[in-house]
């Protein structure tokens, strides 16, 4: 399962970089992550500081 990004999100860029298959791209005044690139990894999850990222 891919992980989402809820509008929780503050755009603050902490999971981007953490995404080793570079799902996760800005969108709409949000981050949003690619579920047919995302490895299922968890990565991104664990550095969001609000928490808006967790498993579909």
């Amino acid at each position: 399962m891919a992980f989402v990004i809820s509008d929780s999100c503050v755009a603050c860029g902490a999971c981007e970089s953490q995404c080793p298959v570079g799902a996760i791209k800005m969108g709409d005044g949000k981050y949003e992550i690619d579920a047919a690139v995302c490895i299922s990894c968890g990565s991104c999850a664990g550095t969001c500081p609000t928490g808006a990222i967790s498993e579909e």
